[in-house]
């Protein structure tokens, strides 16, 4: 099986869609929890995508800029069970950009990278939406859609876990030879969470949603995002970030069974 989790940033697929239930009040015991998440990930989670994109590092001078329609440069990752949503490229008011079509469909592109916490500084970033999904709410189980999220996974010190999340690592790092991330940083767009909350994941405290923007008011337009990744790691968790180690864009309507159009303009690590 290739690694599911890995060090990159599936924290989504994990709590979301693959673990579902299993991290409830009926597993309270580490046997349990073992031979329930280890049934349901080599059953439905062994997730299928392109060969493994090459890991970047960040030049001592200068950023880093990630272009989504340059197809070498990302890893194409789908879900077992899930329709796939429909990446491709395209021109948006003239722009080049990646168009993400989701139709009850949840899917990523992602990029390895390893970026050292002291190289941590701006994330700069573009996309516009062309509708928003009425029921999503992500802080609500089983209605965690966004129609843009940028993700941020980074490494870190997993002593600090919780029981819970020990053992969920414990589990992953058996069945595929990697470790979940210790930490994920989510951009989305809400559709009533005020801009600037940070939204915790209702099934893991390790996946972090920021709110970069919330209502219909500015849909059907392109929007740029300037962020201090260190200062909104340290505000979602309280701690110093350790090394950046993936991002991702996805855009997802699986669990709303909906459908929802975005495109991505580049990425940019300064």
């Amino acid at each position: 099986m290739q690694a599911f989790f890995g060090a990159v940033i599936y924290t989504r697929i994990a709590s979301e869609t693959c673990l579902g239930s299993t991290m409830g009040p009926l597993f309270q015991t580490r046997r349990t929890l073992v031979c329930a998440g280890a049934a349901l990930l080599l059953g439905a989670c062994a997730w299928q995508g392109d060969p493994p994109s090459s890991v970047l590092t960040k030049p001592a001078q200068g950023g880093l800029v990630f272009k989504p329609q340059d197809k070498a440069q990302w890893e194409s990752v789908a879900l077992p069970g899930k329709l796939r949503t429909a990446f491709r490229l395209d021109k948006r008011d003239q722009r080049p950009a990646v168009l993400a079509d989701a139709a009850s469909s949840a899917s990523m592109l992602r990029q390895r990278v390893n970026i050292a916490p002291e190289q941590l500084g701006r994330l700069r970033f573009d996309w516009q939406v062309e509708n928003l999904m009425a029921t999503a709410d992500m802080s609500v189980r089983g209605q965690g859609d966004s129609p843009v999220r940028l993700i941020l996974a980074f490494d870190g010190d997993r002593r600090k876990f919780s029981a819970q999340n020990a053992m969920l690592s414990e589990l992953t790092l058996a069945l595929t030879g990697e470790e979940m991330p210790y930490a994920t940083l989510m951009y989305v767009w809400s559709n009533r969470h005020p801009v600037d909350s940070v939204i915790v994941n209702p099934r893991t405290d390790r996946v972090r949603k920021w709110v970069v923007e919330s209502g219909p008011q500015r849909l059907q337009q392109w929007l740029h995002y300037q962020r201090d990744i260190r200062a909104d790691y340290e505000k979602a968790f309280g701690e110093p970030p350790g090394a950046l180690i993936a991002l991702a864009i996805m855009t997802d309507s699986d669990n709303t069974q909906s459908k929802v159009r975005a495109w991505y303009g580049d990425i940019r690590l300064d």
